[in-house]
């Protein structure tokens, strides 16, 4: 009887396509996939390590899933950057764990499960592996929609930012591949996949290692002749890498998204010293303006972190006033934690946690108002919606607009006349705006 294997991706999409390329792995070696942990024969857990609330989600979905021995579960595999980082600790506290599995290790998944199943009383740890080079050979199972999928195409970060430990679990940047990308998102496309999303620790450094140029624009020019691809968006951008080749593209290809995510952490020039950004607040000021100036309609997105080591009230004020200046579509605001390896855990003047949060409160809420503001300029407007999921009987819908990513940004409610096609895109006019969501109707029945 085959054995029943039980995957959950925990964290950043990155990590979820680590988890695929497993998926794909054990299915081309016939283990049965499920979706269901309660049938599972071996559960493997893909764990997020990046700051403190993801590393206590991973532990208790560890410990959640490892009572699932007093039943039929035989196997307790942790992968990814919570195993990388902490596999010593993991072993010995959780005994539950069977096997760990650092970031650059999970191709040899299949050898490690049949070492486990061997000999149940064995510790298995296989990490230290993180400047390993992408495996084009191994095949992907695809969890997302059938319509949209995300394509990494770079590893690793050489950014080094103080609060960030990214480098050590992750190694060295090392881009992809044009040709490598081209293939997959092809075969994405031949699959019925509309929309991908281009993901990396930094996408804008794509190229620099393996062409000594920055080749994202390249990138996205080709991809976007792969027929079927209707849309193709950029996440982790980061700000300093911004060249006026990639504007342009931004503003005159049609199917890459007006949409730039841009985690810029922070604008105040003390603060980003200390955090080592390369950039300075007139930077991003600039930068901002050049955007909206030479993209007209574009949606930008950024995540903060208040709360940084020495962040007084003046910076924190003038991180409040930036965002109320430039009105971002879409912000994020993480509280800084203090991670062990990191240079900035060791910096003085560490904040208080009630600070952190009650900081983070202020911005959210001030968030708040421009993003309804923002969402209420589209009153009236018709934009393309990708249809995604239909919620009532009444041929009410609900869907993406190029402006939303999925999972982090809003949701746009449909209402049409007839049946829409879950995975087409659609013309919708913009009839009422909520903080975080739009709702509009069909104005043309025809998908395009």
């Amino acid at each position: 009887m085959k054995l029943s294997i039980y995957v959950e991706s925990l964290g950043c999409s990155k990590n979820l396509v680590d988890a695929e390329f497993m998926l794909g792995i054990l299915n081309k070696h016939g283990y049965k996939l499920t979706n269901n942990e309660d049938n599972a024969d071996v559960v493997i857990i893909n764990t997020c390590g990046f700051i403190e609330s993801a590393k206590q989600e991973s532990i208790n979905k560890i410990i959640e899933l490892g009572q699932l021995k007093e039943n039929k579960l035989k196997l307790l595999v942790v992968s990814g950057c919570l195993a990388e980082r902490y596999h010593e600790e993991l072993v010995r506290e959780l005994p539950e764990v069977d096997a760990v599995v650092g970031t650059g290790n999970y191709n040899e998944i299949i050898e490690i499960i049949n070492e486990g199943l061997a000999d149940q009383s064995k510790k298995i740890i296989k990490i230290g592996n993180v400047d390993s080079l992408y495996d084009e050979s191994l095949p992907r199972y695809q969890t997302t929609p059938s319509h949209m999928a995300y394509v990494k195409i770079a590893d690793g970060c050489d950014n080094h930012c103080t609060y960030c430990i990214i480098p050590k679990l992750r190694g060295k940047y090392r881009s992809r591949k044009i040709e490598h990308i081209e293939k997959e998102v092809k075969e994405l496309a031949e699959k019925g996949v509309k929309e991908i999303i281009l993901i990396a620790q930094d996408t804008t450094q794509y190229g620099i290692d393996l062409y000594n140029d920055y080749k994202l624009y390249e990138l996205l020019n080709l991809l976007s002749k792969i027929e079927g691809i209707e849309w193709i968006r950029l996440l982790y951008s980061y700000p300093e890498r911004i060249t006026d080749e990639l504007i342009d593209v931004l503003a005159n290809n049609p199917k890459v998204c007006k949409y730039l995510d841009l985690p810029i952490q922070h604008c105040s020039d003390p603060v980003l010293k200390k955090m080592n950004r390369r950039t300075t607040k007139q930077d991003l000021t600039n930068l901002m303006n050049k955007l909206k100036k030479e993209v007209p309609g574009i949606v930008l997105r950024t995540t903060l972190i208040v709360g940084f080591p020495g962040e007084e009230e003046k910076h924190f004020e003038e991180l409040l006033e930036f965002v109320e200046t430039i009105k971002f579509d879409k912000l994020g605001v993480f509280t800084y934690s203090q991670e062990e390896d990191t240079p900035a855990a060791k910096l003085p003047d560490q904040i208080d946690e009630e600070v952190k949060i009650e900081r983070q409160r202020i911005i959210m809420e001030k968030q708040q108002l421009i993003s309804l503001e923002r969402n209420q300029e589209k009153i009236g407007f018709i934009i393309d919606v990708l249809i995604e999921e239909k919620f009532s009987d009444n041929n009410e819908f609900i869907g993406r607009s190029q402006g939303d990513a999925p999972e982090i940004d809003g949701l746009v409610y449909v209402n049409a006349k007839d049946e829409l096609k879950i995975g087409d895109i659609y013309r919708v006019k913009i009839t009422q705006a909520l903080e975080y969501d739009l709702m509009g109707e069909v104005v043309d029945e025809f998908s395009k």
